[in-house]
């Protein structure tokens, strides 16, 4: 046997090799496209609230403070799962009022601690962006964030 690898040896393992990997690469690729395919979310609970209040995020640049499942700044609290944390789904109307007056509080004006403006939003404005935070606490993120408290 050879001690070392000859030109056409050394071109079969390249072009065999390559051929090999070409081949696991559009398998895994396959598997991943029909195999795997998930939903994160209902799309069916995309209302014309939710698309409305994600504005109202996007407009006031919330993002540039705050984490929104795990994107964005880390100044201000994750806001993922705000609505679970300010009560959730067992009483609709309760939470929403609960956010919407923690919205209107603001600054709290508390000494050492970070200060959220005060966006002067309408109250169809907080109706939208609180129906955007109850729409983003139901998408599954396989436990992010990790601890209730964002």
């Amino acid at each position: 046997m050879s001690d070392y690898l000859t030109k056409t040896g050394a071109r079969n393992v390249f072009y065999g090799g390559s051929a090999f990997f070409f081949a696991i690469f559009i398998g895994l690729t396959a598997h991943s496209h029909y195999y795997m395919r998930t939903t994160s979310t209902d799309e069916s609970t995309l209302t014309s609230a939710v698309e409305r209040g994600k504005r109202v995020w996007e407009k006031n640049a919330c993002i540039n403070c705050h984490t929104l499942l795990g994107e964005g700044a880390y100044f201000a609290p994750e806001l993922g799962n705000v609505w679970t944390r300010m009560g959730g789904d067992d009483d609709v109307e309760t939470t929403r009022e609960t956010f919407k007056a923690w919205m209107a509080a603001q600054p709290s004006g508390i000494e050492g601690r970070r200060q959220m403006p005060q966006f002067h939003l309408n109250d169809q404005e907080l109706n939208d962006l609180s129906e955007f935070l109850r729409w983003t606490s139901k998408i599954k993120t396989q436990k992010w964030p990790p601890n209730e408290a964002g």
